[in-house]
């Protein structure tokens, strides 16, 4: 009997584990289906374990009750005492409502979690490739794509992979499906198989081998004839095969969808061909390619069909891509795109963008590929199409800071880790950070932060994004003044080279004066020199928005030679940023000539 004014024990049991409903979780527990396991104290502390114990506690309740009577005794059972299956298992249904939802349409599904060997430990394409082998249509591809998700899930919560680990199984994933799809698209229609060699080309996330949960797959799809096939003729049979590989990827079904398959990033948008040859590809980037196609096409992996004739189509277009810097206003148009694309967030939803808003992984990303696109003429060590590796590849050769790049790391990590537990949840494609505080709280679960869980995850989201804006532009800048300081040992500076190269990009006419005006500016143990230090950085980024950097440059060093002793120049440069900002444009633009302040 319970005594009135008392809670029950069973209540404050489930409230010490971490539920928030629960009276509803008592009475669940109370079912008979879960006679078994109710007073289980290795099951509570495995279900409080988890990012919401309230969902895996529902999910595992309709998952049981998806069995037949001897199947859920023996399921429960394996449950009880096989730790492995145990953590995998809840923790995947305390994170996702939405794998949840297809193990109960599916519960067998479960044998994908139960094995436990070194083998399962790190999957690569041919084992997703067997995992998808029995797949024949698009409803039963897209019941095997989610049963390897589910696996692929279960290391990502127990954390027996990061985050970056993660991305790359679901590339891996994606391409294995891309094949499967395409496979299915060719057994419907031989003759078109026949007809053409047909290659497909991950771009984009996929390409990169850093995919989302949920995201569109960017492919790009080249095709030459076979045999004694007209050109036009193969090129119609591969437009077929293309376009049904799409509809199997992105129609909805009785078992939903797997993502959709965008092939935007072709030559013309979706106003061009949907398939090319090899060499129609080539003369499109050779004439009329814009900047932005060249860095996109930083991530271009063959994947799936005939794969030389996707590796022939990859080495035609690198020497093209690390050119892109040569052209005019390079920088220009790269932070152009950049912005063009933060102005088109809706004004309510830009604070939480975890992707494209200020100081969100897009600004990682660009930063990172603008310097690949910039140096990689000269070092092939930079020719990653994973944002991390190239990031790594970046510090290891001096063009951007080493502890710049461990802090971009450390934050790119946090916030991809934020947005595939958001899409997880539902598995639907967003990169908005959620209001709701049950939402919060289950994403700060799933992050192993549990003391305070939604404070400290705003507090953490806040901390990494105030990293990222204050580091993207930084890292193309400060690695020029390192150039000419005395760095610590161990440092590695910018080549002379490099220098020069990342000087040009900027719209810099003579890079040479530019590295001795640096030089005067930076050199020495002044007060005037520590402060110049700290703001060349973001003079030079406002130089190099002006139409004469080189101008901008020069004067102000000779207002710094001249007036650098002056207190007010030094308060005007460490206290008025605004006042210092005007000075840098009106230089620049030729509006004010130095020698008027002198």
């Amino acid at each position: 009997m319970t005594v009135p004014g008392r809670r029950s024990s069973t209540f404050t049991r489930l409230l010490r584990h971490g539920f928030t409903d629960p009276s509803a979780a008592a009475q669940l527990l109370e079912l008979p289906d879960m006679a078994s396991v109710r007073s289980d104290p290795v099951l509570l502390d495995a279900l409080g374990a988890t990012a919401d114990p309230d969902l895996a506690l529902r999910s595992l309740v309709r998952l049981a009750e998806a069995h037949e009577p001897d199947e859920r005794r023996r399921f429960l059972d394996n449950l009880i005492t096989a730790k492995p299956l145990r953590d995998r298992l809840l923790g995947v249904l305390g994170a996702s409502e939405a794998l949840g939802d297809h193990l109960a349409r599916h519960p067998r599904d479960w044998h994908a979690l139960a094995t436990y060997e070194s083998a399962d430990l790190h999957p690569g394409v041919a084992d997703f490739e067997r995992g998808l082998a029995d797949a024949t249509d698009p409803v039963s591809l897209r019941v095997s794509y989610r049963r390897c998700l589910l696996a692929i899930a279960a290391r990502d919560v127990c954390g027996t992979t990061d985050v970056a680990e993660a991305a790359a199984e679901l590339a891996d994933l994606a391409t294995a499906t891309l094949r499967a799809a395409l496979g299915i698209a060719r057994t419907a229609a031989p003759h078109d198989a026949a007809a053409c060699r047909l290659a497909v080309i991950a771009m984009g996330k996929c390409g990169g081998h850093e995919l989302n949960y949920v995201s569109d797959v960017d492919v790009i799809f080249v095709a030459e004839p076979t045999g004694g096939t007209e050109e036009a003729k193969a090129l119609q049979a591969a437009t077929r095969l293309a376009s049904h590989l799409m509809r199997i990827c992105s129609e909805t079904t009785v078992e939903g969808t797997i993502w959709p398959v965008d092939a935007n990033l072709r030559p013309e948008g979706r106003n061009g061909p949907l398939v090319r040859t090899l060499s129609s590809h080539v003369a499109y980037y050779q004439r009329w390619a814009k900047t932005w196609e060249f860095q996109a096409l930083l991530k271009a992996r063959p994947v799936a069909g005939d794969l030389a004739l996707g590796e022939a189509y990859t080495e035609a277009v690198a020497p093209l891509v690390w050119q892109a810097a040569e052209r005019e206003n390079f920088v220009a148009d790269v932070q152009k795109m950049r912005r063009r694309v933060v102005d088109n967030i809706p004004v309510a939803e830009i604070e939480r963008e975890l992707k494209l808003g200020p100081g969100g992984l897009r600004d990682v990303e660009f930063a990172v590929q603008l310097l690949q696109l910039v140096h990689g003429r000269s070092d092939a060590t930079l020719h990653s199409g994973t944002t991390l590796e190239a990031l790594q590849a970046l510090a290891a050769g001096g063009y951007v800071g080493r502890a710049d790049a461990a802090q971009l790391d450390e934050a790119y990590r946090f916030l991809r880790a934020m947005e595939h537990r958001i899409q997880l949840h539902k598995l639907r494609r967003t990169h908005l950070v959620p209001e709701q505080e049950a939402d919060l709280r289950r994403l700060a679960r799933s992050l192993g932060l549990r003391t305070d869980p939604v404070t400290t995850l705003n507090r953490e989201w806040k901390r990494h994004a105030s990293v990222v804006r204050r580091l993207h532009e930084k890292i193309f800048y400060r690695p020029l003044l390192d150039a000419v300081a005395q760095l610590t040992p161990g440092e590695t500076r910018l080549s002379p080279k490099a220098a020069g190269q990342r000087l040009e990009a900027l719209g810099y006419a003579d890079p040479a004066a530019a590295m001795r005006h640096l030089e005067a500016l930076a050199s020495g143990v002044s007060r005037k020199a520590a402060i110049q230090r700290t703001l060349l950085p973001v003079l030079l980024g406002w130089f190099a928005d002006s139409a004469d950097p080189d101008a901008g440059l020069l004067g102000f060093r000779k207002v710094s030679d001249a007036l650098g002793k002056t207190p007010w120049y030094l308060r005007l440069l460490r206290d008025e940023g605004a006042a210092a900002e005007n000075l840098a444009r009106v230089l620049s633009a030729g509006r004010l000539a130095p020698d008027l302040l002198l």
